[in-house]
């Protein structure tokens, strides 16, 4: 097995966010019961954690308010999971109750050095 990291990235800060508040309460319990989903098959590495909406980011040109200063969307959620393979690793993904919401999940394969 090898690790993936699950990036959430939803608008999070702007005054019509997608998703909405009330989306987002719907999908909770969904995304709850995902997140149970992986667990119970001893795919999830490291759960999901809140994140702080005001990242900094950090170019040759120096620092900025983030985590995206140019674009709306914010990190929702990170969590490691495994999966044989970048394709289940992206099926699994792809489960997210919120991504039909408007949220962007984001696959990246762990580069073990």
């Amino acid at each position: 097995m090898q690790e993936f990291l699950i990036a959430i990235h939803r608008d999070l800060t702007s005054m019509d966010p997608v998703p909405t508040p009330e989306q987002m309460k719907e999908a909770f319990k969904p995304y709850q019961d995902w997140i149970a989903g992986m667990a119970s098959s001893n795919r999830l590495v490291a759960p999901p954690k809140r994140w702080d909406l005001a990242g900094r980011v950090i170019t040759a040109a120096g620092v900025e308010e983030g985590p995206y200063v140019e674009k709306r969307n914010a990190i929702g959620g990170l969590f490691l999971i495994k999966a044989k393979d970048y394709d289940e690793a992206v099926a699994i993904a792809r489960e997210c109750p919120i991504i039909k919401y408007g949220a962007v999940v984001e696959v990246r394969q762990a580069i073990i050095a």
